[in-house]
């Protein structure tokens, strides 16, 4: 023992030597690790890969350069940047007042919002798929399914006139396609201004009535009427209305696809 503290003088002072006992997980939270050196380290080496990836690929793809702006001759297509692309391709299905500014809007108040209606304390520190599976399969169909599809389409999908090119199909400039959109109401057979616009008032009040009954029973039922009286109705308003929408998008996209249907709701202030 007199060895042993000789030796610890020698190599550091008693003062500053913290000794702390190594023992077993026993219970929730002992099998915990430091961020250092454990995340930082590896969240490193990522950021490292990254770089020498994006080196190698500015190295070998050139920078996708024109020619300097001429305000006689629009470029065609005509593309924002990258990172609006996603509100560019939006523009193709719905009212721009809905693209470029509802759409927006709503996602910097979700972003907002998300403190207030999370209640799930299984989240802070640590992200399991089985605790969380309804956030992260939100936050993965909001982001990649809603806004990184959409960038990757305008990028690599859209060329002149706004066209939709396969990767394999060359960009023809004289390409034309016919504008056979129509609005679900005349689909259907009805021309009356008015009668069409109480239609589609009719049409998506009932889509947010029955989605948000229908996402209240599906809530209880998985997680129990304890849940939901502890969640409150306000933050369950909230969440069906934000996701909702957010599902509106997608389908209202289908739509245009499938049936070439235009807009559901016609005013003659605003279109949805």
């Amino acid at each position: 023992m007199a060895e042993a503290k000789a030796v610890r003088g020698v190599n550091e002072p008693a003062a500053r030597r913290v000794e702390v006992a190594i023992k077993k997980a026993t219970g929730p939270g002992d099998d915990k690790v430091h961020t250092w050196p454990h995340l930082v380290r590896v969240e490193f080496l990522c950021s490292i890969f990254i770089i020498v990836l994006l080196i190698v690929w500015s190295l070998l793809v050139d920078a996708p350069l024109e020619e300097p702006a001429n305000p006689a001759k629009t470029p065609n297509p005509s593309k924002a940047p990258w990172y609006f692309l996603g509100l560019q391709e939006m523009l193709v299905f719905f009212d721009p007042w809905h693209a470029g500014v509802v759409l927006p809007s709503l996602i910097i108040v979700g972003l907002m919002v998300i403190p207030y209606i999370d209640i799930n304390p299984k989240g802070n520190g640590y992200y399991t798929f089985s605790e969380r599976k309804f956030e992260l399969l939100t936050y993965f169909f909001g982001f990649h399914v809603l806004w990184v599809s959409l960038i990757v389409i305008g990028t690599f999908l859209r060329g002149p006139g706004w066209n939709w090119f396969w990767p394999w199909q060359k960009w023809d400039l004289h390409k034309v396609e016919a504008m056979t959109n129509i609005d679900l109401p005349y689909m259907i057979g009805i021309r009356d201004p008015n009668t069409a616009m109480i239609f589609g008032l009719t049409a998506v009040g009932g889509y947010f009535v029955v989605g948000t009954l229908a996402m209240y029973g599906w809530i209880r039922w998985m997680k129990g009427a304890e849940f939901m009286q502890r969640w409150g109705m306000p933050r369950f308003m909230t969440t069906s209305f934000l996701f909702l929408n957010m599902l509106s998008v997608l389908i209202k996209m289908l739509m245009r696809h499938a049936g070439n249907i235009k807009y559901i709701l016609v005013t003659p202030y605003i279109n949805f």
